[in-house]
């Protein structure tokens, strides 16, 4: 497809969804509810324009490796596939283009390898083979096709037409979410999921999913699965168990109820948060919506103290989360800042602080333009300090932006995935309480 750089003045091709990409200094120009609008669009190009051609799913970064032009990731095709949602709601694609490109994605889906039912972090986009993503890592990843799931039960709960070709969608759907063994990643009865398993190496890597991190997610659709279920016990004993899971101190004043010192990456207020609605949202350990709002001013205030000194960092420039960065790539955090700011971190906190983060949007474009700004939205990192800005784009830091924002703007993503059978089966068999947002205050 062309270069959305090079592409003409007509304001988009209904069909695909490109559009005449815009500078910073046109963006300052919008009102906010354009401004937020175009920010959605231009960042959702990396899952259209710029999606694996044969499948349609999430490259895992542009620009990619030629060497491996085949390679797409699991979790970020997942968030890719609720930005696609956003893009046909909003109309930047039409209904029958992203079936159609639905299909494809879902029938690759289909004839993937898999890991006891589980995919692998990274595969190939033709041939559905596993590709490793590290030594000992050339299996199921069972937290990155949580999030693929997570997109998928959002897809099926969105396209409920009639015609055959949505439903053979949402049959092929729940065959995906059907065939992922949930329990048998318990490694035979332990009391906590295991996040990888290999075919050449078993359970070597011993990743167990537990602590407060982004992962709730993965839990919530093991215990809701119609087959494969885990016992609820396993997200008791298993991820709510650990040092870093409960906390209840106060960091600049603010209390953070779960989670490790100063709240870690802002991802975790994010990945999981895409579809499971916070507001309202409890259960024995936390008031979710107060743990992610607390988790982003903290993160915040952090940048605002500026205990290292660090160039730039502001009450308008702030945002600490997992990304690349000058020595390669990091989950940066207020415990682990080395002066590279994240855009995702701030953007993808949009519903948690509106005001603040709309700011910085303005920050970024006006202080920083065309070098942060670019053909698929915000580059993935800069250092203020070292003047450094990443060449990259990420589906794991896109994805967020595009469905957090729009989770801000209309609660799209959050309607659909809590309107799941299964999602609110694993909500209920984990002890979770939800009020109405519309009762909340």
């Amino acid at each position: 497809m062309s270069n959305p750089d090079a592409a003409p003045d007509s304001q988009h091709n209904e069909r695909s969804g490109e559009a005449r990409a815009l500078s910073a200094s046109n963006l300052l120009d919008l009102g906010d509810e354009a401004l937020l609008e175009a920010l959605q669009r231009q960042t959702f190009g990396f899952f259209w324009e710029g999606a694996h051609q044969a499948s349609g799913l999430a490259r895992d970064r542009h620009p990619y490796d030629a060497k491996r032009a085949e390679l797409i990731a699991t979790g970020g095709s997942g968030f890719g596939l609720m930005a696609m949602l956003v893009a046909v709601e909003r109309g930047w694609v039409t209904r029958r283009a992203a079936l159609e490109r639905l299909e494809r994605a879902t029938l690759l889906l289909s004839r993937a390898r898999t890991h006891h039912g589980a995919l692998p972090h990274f595969l190939d986009g033709c041939s559905g083979e596993t590709i490793p993503f590290m030594p000992r890592d050339d299996g199921g990843d069972l937290v990155e096709t949580a999030f693929l799931c997570m997109g998928l039960l959002c897809v099926r709960q969105y396209f409920d037409g009639t015609d055959l070709a949505e439903a053979h969608l949402r049959e092929r759907i729940d065959a995906l979410y059907a065939r992922v063994e949930w329990d048998w990643y318990a490694q035979g009865g332990h009391q906590v999921l295991y996040w990888h398993w290999s075919p050449t190496c078993g359970w070597a890597l011993e990743h167990r999913i537990r602590g407060w991190n982004e992962c709730l997610v993965t839990y919530v659709l093991a215990a809701g699965a119609t087959r494969h279920a885990i016992d609820p016990e396993l997200y008791h004993r298993g991820f709510a168990s650990g040092p870093q899971f409960l906390n209840g101190g106060r960091y600049y004043g603010i209390e953070l109820p779960l989670g490790p010192p100063f709240g870690g990456p802002l991802f975790f207020a994010h990945y999981s948060f895409c579809g499971l609605d916070p507001r309202g949202l409890s259960d024995r350990y936390a008031d979710y919506w107060l743990q992610n709002v607390n988790h982003v001013r903290i993160n915040r205030q952090h940048c605002i103290a500026n205990p290292s000194r660090f160039a730039g960092y502001g009450s308008d420039c702030w945002g600490l989360t997992a990304s690349d960065d000058p020595g390669g790539y990091e989950a940066h955090s207020p415990t682990v800042d080395n002066g590279t700011l994240t855009p995702t971190a701030a953007l993808s906190s949009f519903a948690y602080a509106p005001q603040d983060c709309l700011r910085t949007l303005r920050h970024f474009l006006a202080t920083e333009g065309d070098a942060l700004w670019r053909r698929f939205g915000f580059v993935d990192a800069y250092s203020p300090t070292r003047r450094w800005y990443a060449d990259s784009f990420l589906a794991i830091d896109q994805g967020p932006i595009v469905v957090m924002v729009e989770n801000y703007r209309s609660g799209l993503l959050w309607r659909l995935f809590m309107s799941a059978p299964e999602v609110q089966r694993g909500l209920s068999r984990l002890g979770f309480r939800r009020t109405s947002p519309a009762d909340m205050q």
